[in-house]
């Protein structure tokens, strides 16, 4: 209903332009929205309460002046002014019949192309090399992953980039630990665990030594001072060679990324996620000398105790370092280079694989990185970047039960979560249908429980703190994804028992829960649109989970099958139909399956 909500506004402003004697500036459409309750119809205009106050006029006047243009309009049965000044819109059965029909045929479902022409770079998952991802990635993993496919559905020229953690003095500490206390048979088995406890046993040992020197540990606001424990200064030593390019480092490095990719592989495959490039903070490197020369010789950067900083007083926003007062670069100056190639500004961003040229920039991270990407942003446009820059912060996430954690008592690796996700719903699938087969049980516990687990975090506005609770989740009641899964199923248990289900069939609107569910289904482009627009996919879970409502409400109160009549019944398996691949589509557009049988 976009395409007519955006008539009626147009016809609707140009009415009112017309009798006020066609002001400046006045908007060439008015908001088209959906009604709030039905009393007030199926579409409401309000803007000529704030055009009244404008303009000195009695809102009632205008909008009568809209009513009066809107009257006769084939789409509506009814035009009425209502309360102080709102315009109230009746759809006709006939318009809504038709357009369903029109849906049916329409293998996109009415998605319009609004990103045609536009490429759009969007940064998300990032997890650091040698280390297991965990529960602390699992938003950013499905947020950026529902968002990429809803912006390919909507026609953006999508580049899914996967920021890697590959770069930094932790690699120095990896190379001493990795000759030190290999395990090659963890290794094998494992190799990012073994990275991890190899990385612990640095800790433990740089901990000892310090001791023995009677030395505490700096904070992390508190510079080293004094000579640094024998194997941190081993490392330091490791890493200075790293960065000179030694072979046997570099090697080790490369394998380090190698086998850590190999692991995080295995687990966007068990997600159903994918990336264009894998660009991690290493291959910045070598421009980071450039990023600060250009910026010191914009006098975009100053000096300031011996660091290179961009002050952003302007902004009311804190200092930006872009070179240590040591000549050492930090992240501020690697994702300066970052946003440099993926927009193409300025023409330093030589790239091999770029410089992208996108329009618009979506990075997505929790919320504890706010300040840094205001700061980044407002540099990126002292440089001239006038791309769209965003930052889809997100929540935390946290579990309500300890169930899962690992040994150090407080990490939840994501692999481990989704294990358990799909052996709970796999014990619960065969709990209500102990007739199924092995195989069939645990393809549904795989779907149902990642669905699960994707569901239960997108459906909450990202802004918001997640709690995760299985029993919630794995619910087939309520706002769940299970709920949907177990909604679709049954529709095409319906379905199949429709022999033969008619491929096409004229509409008929009869009774009033099927005109709600029309105006459901004819509002999905809507939902999809508003989740492009606004990155939020928690949009589309409302969106959907109100039709599928809509759709059991329908069902309880309208014969499918045993319809009183041959056309009736083909009507409303056609309506059924329509649901079906709707809640398909708009949970594929999550990363979320469907089963057919559950």
């Amino acid at each position: 209903m976009l395409e007519l909500a955006s008539e009626l506004g147009q016809k609707a402003a140009a009415a009112l332009a017309a009798h006020l004697g066609s002001p400046p500036d006045f908007p060439v459409e008015l908001t088209v929205v959906r009604a709030g309750k039905p009393e007030f119809g199926d579409l409401q205009i309000s803007g000529c309460l704030q055009l009244a106050k404008q303009h000195q006029r009695p809102p009632r006047e205008l909008a009568e002046r809209v009513a009066s243009a809107l009257r006769g309009h084939a789409a509506l049965t009814k035009v009425e002014v209502a309360g102080p000044g709102f315009v109230n819109l009746h759809l006709a059965n006939g318009w809504l019949a038709a357009h369903l029909a029109k849906r049916a045929e329409d293998p996109k479902l009415g998605l319009r192309p609004i990103g045609q022409g536009q490429r759009l770079v969007i940064d998300f998952s990032s997890p650091n090399v040698a280390k297991p991802m965990h529960i602390g990635h699992l938003r950013s993993t499905i947020i950026g992953d529902a968002l990429q496919r809803t912006l390919r559905a909507l026609g953006y020229e999508v580049i899914a980039d996967n920021h890697l953690g590959d770069w930094g003095t932790q690699f120095g500490k990896l190379i001493v630990a990795y000759r030190r206390w290999l395990d090659a048979a963890a290794y094998a088995a494992d190799p990012v665990a073994e990275l991890l406890r190899l990385y612990v046993k640095f800790g433990e040992e740089e901990e000892q030594q310090r001791g023995e020197h009677g030395r505490a540990s700096p904070g992390e606001a508190e510079e080293e001072t004094g000579p640094a424990p024998p194997i941190l200064e081993e490392a330091r030593r490791e890493l200075v060679k790293l960065q000179a390019g030694d072979p046997e480092n570099r090697a080790l490095w490369q394998k380090f990324i190698a086998d850590s990719r190999h692991v995080f592989a295995a687990v966007y495959e068990r997600l159903g996620v994918r990336f264009d490039h894998w660009l991690g903070e290493s291959a910045y490197h070598a421009m980071l000398p450039r990023v600060v020369e250009d910026l010191t010789g914009r006098g975009i950067a100053v000096e300031s105790r011996g660091a290179k900083v961009v002050f952003l007083e302007e902004e009311k926003l804190p200092p930006f370092i872009v070179q240590k007062s040591d000549g050492g670069y930090n992240y501020a100056t690697t994702d300066i280079a970052t946003l440099a190639v993926r927009t193409g500004v300025p023409p330093w961003a030589y790239m091999p694989a770029g410089p992208f040229d996108a329009q618009r920039v979506l990075v997505v991270t929790d919320e504890r990185q706010q300040l840094h990407f205001k700061q980044l942003f407002a540099v990126g446009r002292r440089l001239g970047i006038t791309a769209s820059l965003e930052h889809v912060w997100f929540g935390l996430m946290r579990m309500a039960e300890g169930t899962i954690k690992t040994r150090e008592g407080n990490v939840i690796h994501l692999a481990e979560l989704l294990d358990e996700a799909e052996r709970r719903a796999t014990r619960a699938a065969g709990e209500h249908n102990p007739d199924l087969g092995e195989a069939e049980r645990k393809e549904i516990g795989r779907v149902v429980g990642l669905g699960a687990v994707k569901y239960n975090d997108l459906s909450k506005d990202r802004q918001t703190l997640v709690t995760f609770s299985w029993d919630k989740a794995l619910s087939l009641d309520g706002n769940t994804a299970p709920y949907l899964q177990y909604a679709y199923a049954r529709i095409c248990s319906i379905l199949r028992k429709a022999d033969p289900s008619p491929s096409r069939a004229a509409i008929e609107l009869t009774l009033p829960t099927e005109r709600d569910l029309a105006l459901r289904l004819l509002a999905f482009p809507e939902a999809v649109e508003q989740v492009g627009r606004s990155a939020r996919p928690h949009l589309l879970c409302d969106y959907l989970f109100e039709l599928a409502t809509t759709f059991s409400n329908f069902y309880a109160s309208a014969p499918v099958l045993k319809a009183e009549t041959a056309p009736l019944r083909a009507s409303r398996l056609a309506l059924t139909a329509l649901v079906a691949r709707t809640l398909r589509e708009g949970l594929g557009l999550l990363g979320i399956e469907v089963l057919d049988r559950m």
